[in-house]
């Protein structure tokens, strides 16, 4: 973890770099839990497929081991504090001398995937890519630019059902965006963090796989 300098305010943030220093940039936005260990290495992943990866902490340091406490600190959330965060850490990213490409992606994890549409929104110059895993956002889609790749699972408790992942696929191919969502069978919320009980290695390998097909083709 590191705190990270702007012409804003300070955040906390993991940023990782690829072997060749440079490489297209993508922002991780964690989930309910924190910016804990899970995220962190998917971030250690994505620079080692080369590209400049930076996890914003809108936590800012503090990591829930529950599903009590992570809904807590989510109930305790400022969100347009939140969002503030989100687009300051797009304009840090995409102005890193290492970042090259066309543009930059964004991953939201549950929680951040909310946060990962209005940042396309938002940002709509610079963020090319939008991946969401198991969150299907809400957000508006009237400005962005960016294409879509979404990974959800087939028994999700938690919101983010096949049912309402097809209507936000919908959404978005009807503001005239690509778009490529995935269900995966026998799979729950959480599905691709190794921490939880509902981690399932060969599907999240699956998700990984396209996921960085994706950011390669979109940004690459």
């Amino acid at each position: 973890m590191q705190i990270i300098e702007t012409n804003g305010s300070p955040f906390h943030a993991h940023l990782a770099m690829p072997e060749a220093g440079k490489g297209p940039g993508v922002l991780l936005l964690h989930a309910w839990w924190g910016l804990n260990q899970s995220f962190i290495q998917a971030c250690d992943q994505l620079a080692r497929a080369g590209f400049v990866t930076l996890a914003p902490d809108y936590y800012q340091g503090r990591v829930a081991e529950t599903i009590e406490a992570a809904d807590a600190a989510r109930l305790e959330l400022d969100h347009k504090a939140t969002q503030k965060l989100v687009t300051q850490a797009v304009d840090y990213l995409a102005g890193l001398p290492a970042v090259t490409g066309n543009g930059i992606g964004v991953i939201g994890f549950s929680l951040g995937a909310g946060y990962a549409v209005e940042a396309a929104r938002r940002r709509n110059k610079a963020v090319k890519a939008v991946v969401v895993f198991y969150g299907t956002g809400g957000g508006l889609l009237d400005k962005t630019s960016a294409a879509y790749l979404g990974h959800f699972a087939d028994h999700d408790a938690w919101g983010a059902d096949p049912a309402r992942a097809k209507r936000f696929e919908d959404r978005i191919r009807a503001a005239g965006r690509e778009a490529s969502f995935y269900i995966y069978p026998g799979t729950e919320h959480w599905f691709v963090e190794a921490d939880r009980p509902e981690y399932q290695p060969a599907a999240a390998a699956l998700a990984w796989e396209r996921t960085i097909q994706f950011l390669h083709a979109t940004i690459g």
